[in-house]
């Protein structure tokens, strides 16, 4: 029987190159937003970390104004496809560190702005993972996470979680922006601001991505096609099984000790 992160490993190894190339991924609001109200807010050449970078995309992001990126994932894959686009866009100041969210390998007070994007609903151990990002933070540093959220009715979130697991079995949860609020203030944050894009997710791109099964592909589509109107409504399904998740960013600074 495998850990969790070798399914995790196994899942996104192969398609560092997909994720690459992923529209989803390497464009967004969120990446505007990022570049256009996040950054400014940093010191000169600060110090961040991209904790389950991917491809790379929030890195180069970061990196292209300025930013000194630690890149950190657990897939080897994904930090070649992120060193060798890094060289090939010149940004130098980007490093890789392979490694898991929950147990980071840095010292204390290391970073100004510590960042996730599209990754933790893959992590095992979120609170951990929370405290850690918190630990590394600089006392006035800031906490970037960006993911798709879960929702806030329940009828709708059951749905959404057993699509998004018959299509990626690394999956664990999006959290929906109450959960996340809740957990970031359980790990010592405080919001700072909450950021929500809707994100249309083409089916046939979705599951061709992660190489999901045809009998679990299958799965999904009956799925939805099963599912009641306020279901159907709320992810806006589509005829070819397209729908429409919310990308949420939370930005958080450590609680007063």
């Amino acid at each position: 029987m495998k850990a969790h992160v070798e399914t995790v490993q196994q899942q996104f190894d192969p398609q560092a190159q997909a994720y690459l190339s992923s529209q989803v991924h390497a464009q967004g609001p969120d990446l505007a937003w990022v570049r256009e109200q996040v950054l400014p807010t940093l010191p000169p050449e600060a110090a961040v970390l991209d904790i389950g970078c991917g491809a790379g995309h929030l890195a180069f992001a970061l990196a292209e104004r300025g930013a000194r990126v630690t890149a950190l994932d657990p897939s080897p894959s994904m930090l070649h496809t992120v060193s060798r686009e890094a060289a090939a866009r010149g940004l130098s100041q980007i490093d890789t560190v392979e490694g898991l969210a929950h147990c980071l390998p840095f010292a204390d007070g290391q970073f100004d702005l510590v960042a996730s994007r599209y990754s933790a609903h893959h992590w095992e151990a979120l609170p951990a993972a929370l405290a850690e990002m918190r630990r590394v933070l600089k006392p006035d540093g800031m906490l970037l996470m960006i993911d798709v959220e879960g929702d806030e009715t329940a009828l709708v979130d059951t749905h959404l979680q057993a699509m998004e697991l018959l299509r990626d079995r690394s999956h664990i949860r999006n959290r929906a922006p109450s959960e996340w609020r809740r957990l970031l203030t359980l790990a010592g944050f405080t919001v700072a601001s909450h950021r929500q894009w809707p994100t249309r997710l083409a089916f046939e791109a979705w599951v061709t991505r992660m190489r999901t099964p045809p009998v679990q592909v299958q799965a999904i589509r009956a799925l939805q096609d099963g599912a009641p109107a306020e279901v159907r409504t709320a992810l806006a399904i589509e005829a070819d099984g397209s729908f429409q998740v919310t990308t949420g960013a939370m930005l958080a600074k450590r609680a007063v000790e």
